[in-house]
């Protein structure tokens, strides 16, 4: 097992390093309101300097590390992970307030990516190696030996977010992506779990330790401050961002990144309104279980799901369908959030809705102790949807917005006007139309990442098919994920080597091909030597 005694400092270059009162803050427990010890430290430019250096030097350090060290460090971080016990499992529930088996549940998907991203980088072949062989017979002019591989970009700076404090934490899916591709990772740790995210950071310093790796390759920098977010960011070692949180706060960072002098990539998930449409048939034929069903998905862990499906769309005569969908959300009385915030946020976000006209209040949501919050419901008609914006921002929380269409041309008027969603979903019943179905899908996909049907989009699974991202606000770039394999993508950049002397090509572009890896070869795959 791993002890570690909460300290409140910062981990860089493996050492655990404090810094000036200044900013000095506290986790507060948002079941009780009650600030919990120790008090933690603000990193300033002092501490940023020190860390990014350390990457910097791990960087390059690492470059002489056997092909494929990314696998054992993952692995025995999974493993250091696991050795912290319930004390990890404890810190977690005070800071956030998530009950015991959400949180071992999370724990597992944790290091359940850990081990799955440790196996691809093991099986090789994400590298994407391609050669095209020279032909100096080639007429009007000789043509080049040409490889090129996915090599990694360097220090990438992580900012975990609130409402998965392991899996999209410290070492949640960016950092462990971004390790995987072997990048350094300079985490921000979220302010409403710094407890939790000291713990993690304590499993990967051992596991550091234990696999002889730079130490440089990971810090922790604690602190709740936008200026220490602007430092990170700013800092002319950084090479990419991965963010996870709310829209305003992800486009910030972006707009930062772009007017550095050199510009850097920021790979944001914000917000996701992740509409629902509920075709007649479906409604008709089995309208009870979906209404049951979707009411269990928008409450799941207080509404916090970055997937929660916050627009329902009816079609025709749904009255039945309503009421059961309400009176199933009006049994949960009351859900605690992540922190006083996030519920003041949504709060506030439900209250403007009650005041558009044409909005009518089904369930009205209410303020509780510390972070308390009991559940909302409001619908609305296609029309009101289209014309008032204000009605398009995403109530991060334990509520839902139902949008009455008159027919399917509504409805698909009414997707067309969502902007990017995570996710998209369509309930379909047995007798409905095909070309019917075809055309609300077709509506929904081109502002969607992943669509699901005859299903609720909360639960993400992760494997090498999943698609955990979508068009702005969603994410600032469409054309990745924040999940599963494929994540390690963003942390990664094209390298071509030509003419290049086998002696300094990357052993997964040399001819004989010693790490058996699958390539494209002058067009074709395989896995020969040449």
């Amino acid at each position: 097992m791993i002890e570690h005694e909460l300290s409140g400092r910062h981990l860089i270059n493996g050492e655990w390093k404090s810094s000036p009162q200044d900013g000095a803050f506290s986790a507060i427990n948002p079941a009780t309101g009650a600030a919990l010890m120790p008090v933690f430290l603000e990193a300033g430019q002092t501490e940023v300097d020190a860390a990014m250096k350390a990457a910097r030097d791990a960087f390059e350090a690492a470059q002489d590390l056997p092909t494929g060290w990314q696998a054992g460090l993952l692995d025995a971080i999974a493993d250091a992970v696991m050795d912290l016990g319930e004390s990890l499992l404890n810190r977690a529930q005070e800071e956030s307030g998530l009950p015991p088996p959400r949180l071992i549940g999370e724990r597992a998907r944790t290091v359940g990516q850990l081990k799955m991203f440790a196996q691809v980088v093991r099986e090789g072949s994400w590298v994407d190696a391609v050669i095209d062989t020279a032909d100096p017979e080639r007429k009007p002019a000789p043509k080049p030996d040409i490889r090129r591989m996915l090599r990694p970009r360097g220090p990438v700076v992580v900012f975990g977010a609130s409402n998965f404090p392991l899996a999209f934490g410290t070492i949640g899916g960016d950092s462990t992506s971004a390790l995987a591709a072997g990048n350094p990772v300079v985490v921000k740790g979220h302010p409403s779990h710094p407890g939790t995210s000291e713990l993690v950071a304590a499993a990967i310093l051992s596991a550091m330790k234990s696999c002889n790796v730079p130490l440089g390759l990971f810090a922790l920098l604690q602190g709740k401050s936008h200026q220490l977010s602007q430092m990170l960011v700013n800092h002319p070692a950084a090479e990419a961002v991965g963010f996870t949180g709310s829209q305003r706060a992800g486009r910030a960072l972006f707009d930062l990144a772009a007017k550095r002098p050199k510009p850097i990539p920021v790979f944001a998930e914000m917000g996701s309104l992740n509409p629902i449409v509920i075709l007649p048939a479906a409604a008709s034929e089995r309208g009870d279980a979906i209404a049951e069903g979707l009411a269990g998905s928008v409450l799941l862990g207080g509404g916090q799901f970055c997937t929660k499906p916050g627009v329902i769309l009816t079609i025709g005569d749904d009255t039945k369908f309503v009421s059961k969908f309400a009176e199933t959300i009006q049994k949960t009385a009351s859900v605690t959030m992540l922190n006083p915030g996030l519920r003041d946020n949504f709060a506030t976000c439900t209250t403007n809705f009650a005041k558009v006209p044409g909005v009518k209040t089904r369930i009205e949501p209410k303020s509780g102790t510390a972070a308390a919050m009991s559940p909302g419901l409001f619908e609305t008609d296609a029309k009101t949807w289209q014309k008032e914006h204000r009605l398009h921002e995403e109530a991060f929380g334990p509520g839902a917005l139902v949008i009455h269409c008159k027919d399917v041309d509504e409805a698909i008027a009414c997707l067309k006007s969502v902007e990017g969603s995570l996710t998209g979903s369509i309930h379909i019943g047995k007798g409905e139309d095909a070309k019917t179905t075809q055309r609300v899908l077709r509506a929904m996909e081109p502002n969607v990442g992943r669509v699901v049907i005859n299903g609720f989009p909360t639960g993400v699974e992760v494997n090498n098919a999943i698609v955990h991202g979508g068009p702005y606000p969603a994410t600032t770039d469409p054309g990745t994920t924040s999940v599963g394999s494929a994540a390690i993508r963003r942390f990664v950049r094209l390298v071509a080597y030509q003419d290049t002397p086998q002696q300094l090509l990357p052993p997964a572009l040399r001819d004989d091909n010693p790490l058996h890896i699958e390539r494209t070869v002058n067009g074709k795959r395989t896995t020969a030597a040449i």
